[in-house]
């Protein structure tokens, strides 16, 4: 699937004390012309991370709206999405088109941990930005080996500690299972996990099964987990495996305290599909706003994303955590490109993707904003704790910070 064309601009002013005193020659700037910039993204448009393809599409919308709006300084953007099935050798093959074939100057929020460590030395041998990856894994902050690559999304060992402090504070005696997707992704949650538990990782973890994303089910791992005496189950799981597990968890009779990793939070793409009834009282941790709940009604930025949603992208799910995700990213990605100003050399967008300060935007939760620096490739690194009720997640708790070293 190749998903064209978006169209937007870039700021006229180049910004004050950039390290260019002007604008790049044309011949710097692979992908960019007078009036064009070409953006890359792959996505799982199908396979077994499918329900992911809402933020591709969410991003297609965005950069719509923002071509409808005038653009920016007169350069319309190509975003061209490929549909790589969440497969590492697709992504491989679409990557390499993108940069060989369709000259893109930057690959945007590809989507996966396995498929993105598939293009990730090869990026960055190209020194093709590799910008806010969809994905928590904590390979993506290191700019010392790989300077071309960074993350957006709080990272999942960050993740796992803050689900470990919780624990310990409120279920310190604690008999955990954990189901975990068998790759990087799924290995940072566990280590997170168990750092944040320190001494008592051994004693309080009775239990670890991981799937593959080419299993049809989780249903034998699960079975396995409830047999291990556990009263707390840790769903380190994409959306498709997550659902499944939630339904047998309720299928088995099966009661622990349910924690869900939040990349898989999602009510409209995920807890729906399990049924809202199995998926009351599951914790989570969320950095951006739940679209289901009211509390966010009258909040002006929730306002600017449903009118969005409504103009733009009318048939996406208004319920999905996914399109607030693919919207956020695609505000990040317009900040860095206005920032960069005229000079959109790969060098310029890369340094000023890692030079964001104290970005807030609407969807994001109130407190929590997006830092990235030379040395510190992790975007959001904030978190609130959350119960689903059987509607909508209710936050509870302060804004947890979750920083890793750089």
């Amino acid at each position: 699937m190749k998903m064209t064309i978006l169209a937007m601009s870039l700021l006229s002013a180049a910004l004050a004390g950039a390290a260019f005193a002007g604008p790049a020659a044309a011949a710097d700037m692979p992908g960019v012309t007078d009036t064009t910039i070409k953006i890359g993204n792959t996505n799982p448009y199908s396979g077994p991370a499918s329900a992911y393809g809402t933020i591709g599409k969410t991003i297609d919308a965005y950069f719509r709206k923002v071509n409808a709006e005038g653009g920016i300084n007169g350069r319309t953007i190509e975003f061209i999405s490929y549909d790589d099935g969440y497969s590492p050798p697709k992504t491989v093959e679409q990557t390499r088109k993108l940069v060989e074939s369709d000259n893109v100057a930057v690959v945007f929020q590809g989507l996966g941990t396995p498929t993105n460590s598939a293009v990730h030395k090869y990026l960055n041998s190209k020194k093709v930005p590799q910008l806010f990856v969809a994905t928590g894994a904590t390979k993506w902050g290191d700019p010392e080996n790989y300077p071309w690559t960074i993350g957006w999304q709080p990272n999942y060992q960050s993740e796992g500690r803050i689900y470990a402090k919780y624990l310990l504070e409120e279920k310190p005696d604690a008999k955990i299972a954990i189901l975990y997707q068998n790759d990087d992704y799924g290995k940072d949650y566990v280590q997170g996990l168990k750092d944040g538990l320190g001494d008592k990782a051994s004693s309080m973890i009775v239990a670890e099964e991981s799937y593959e994303t080419s299993d049809p089910t989780v249903d034998s791992q699960v079975i396995n987990l409830k047999s291990s005496g556990a009263d707390v189950f840790f769903n380190v799981a994409t959306p498709k495996f997550a659902a499944q597990a939630i339904r047998k968890v309720a299928e088995l009779g099966w009661e622990p305290l349910h924690l869900l990793n939040n990349v898989s939070n999602s009510p409209g793409a995920v807890l729906e599909p399990a049924g809202l009834e199995n998926s009351t009282g599951i914790i989570s941790a969320f950095y951006h706003m739940d679209p289901t709940d009211s509390q966010w009604a009258d909040h002006p930025g929730y306002k600017e994303w449903l009118a969005f949603m409504d103009e733009y992208y009318p048939d996406g799910d208004k319920k999905s955590t996914f399109t607030v995700f693919g919207y956020l990213a695609a505000q990040t990605m317009e900040h860095v490109l206005r920032q960069a100003g005229d000079d959109l050399s790969r060098e310029n967008i890369m340094k000023q993707a890692a030079s964001i300060q104290d970005l807030e935007l609407g969807m994001l939760l109130p407190g929590i904003k997006i830092n990235t620096g030379p040395s510190d490739y992790f975007p959001i690194e904030q978190m609130q704790m959350a119960r689903f009720n059987g509607t909508n997640w209710e936050l509870f708790g302060e804004i947890i910070s979750g920083e890793i070293g750089s």
